[in-house]
């Protein structure tokens, strides 16, 4: 059994498979005050320990070292192997300067990307922070954008202002009337606007998937685009990878 791991800045992505082609066991998410509950959760979803683990880490240290203490007393005999962004995976290659510092969260979302489509595809990862990351047909990283996520963008604006921090919990609407649905208009349209106008880049035949805590608030909003939600877009990289490093 094959536990991936995606250790996002809000909660931890998990999720159990048998096989590449055989799909998910089952999937989950923890926050990380809850981190101690993942064994049990996991317990509940399949009767089978995994054996190997696959994890993706964007947390600081203490978070990484609690998660390896509650996998390590559930499993001492795991082997867990730590995904980093590299030149070239399972079918994509990095077109970063520096490929080792493209987050790692964004180059599993990339695989998986490749593994689902064949087409040019815009990947945007909506969580704590946005991120808008296009592939070529011939699964190239051509490059992406990073922009705050949809609620820290609210957020910041209330926070950085005299506004008071209700105004941060408006609506969107197409001629909104009160500050606080002007806030939640204008980061909405933001988004989008980032995403329609990265989307232009790319070939006609391409398509959009999203994913992330956000991409069911922003996908109504891309009905002029070929996009569609896919769950778990990193934990579904992790499962598509041809082979993972040795464990460590």
């Amino acid at each position: 059994m094959l536990l991936c791991l995606d250790a996002g800045n809000s909660r931890l992505k998990w999720g159990l498979s048998l096989a590449r082609a055989d799909g998910w066991q089952s999937r989950g998410a923890l926050s990380w005050p809850d981190i101690a509950h993942l064994p049990q959760a996991l317990a509940a979803a399949s009767s089978t320990p995994p054996s190997t683990a696959r994890l993706a880490s964007v947390v600081d240290h203490e978070r990484e070292t609690m998660l390896a203490s509650v996998l390590r007393a559930a499993y001492p005999r795991l082997a867990v192997s730590v995904i980093r962004s590299g030149a070239a995976a399972s079918g994509v290659v990095n077109g970063y300067h520096a490929p080792e510092t493209l987050g790692v969260d964004r180059w599993c979302a990339l695989i998986g990307a490749r593994a689902l489509e064949a087409r040019p595809c815009l990947v945007v990862m909506a969580g704590t922070a946005t991120t808008i990351d296009s592939l070529d047909a011939a699964g190239n990283f051509m490059g992406g954008l990073i922009l705050p996520g949809l609620q820290m963008m609210r957020a910041a604006l209330a926070q950085g202002t005299a506004l008071s921090p209700d105004t941060a919990s408006g609506a969107a609407r197409p001629f909104p009337r009160n500050t606080a649905d002007a806030i939640a208009s204008g980061c909405l349209e933001a988004q989008v606007g980032a995403i329609e106008r990265a989307f232009l880049r790319l070939p006609d035949a391409a398509c959009c998937l999203l994913s992330g805590g956000a991409a069911p608030t922003l996908l109504p909003f891309l009905a002029a685009l070929p996009a569609r939600q896919i769950p778990d877009l990193a934990l579904e990289g992790l499962r598509q990878m041809e082979e993972a490093p040795a464990p460590r």
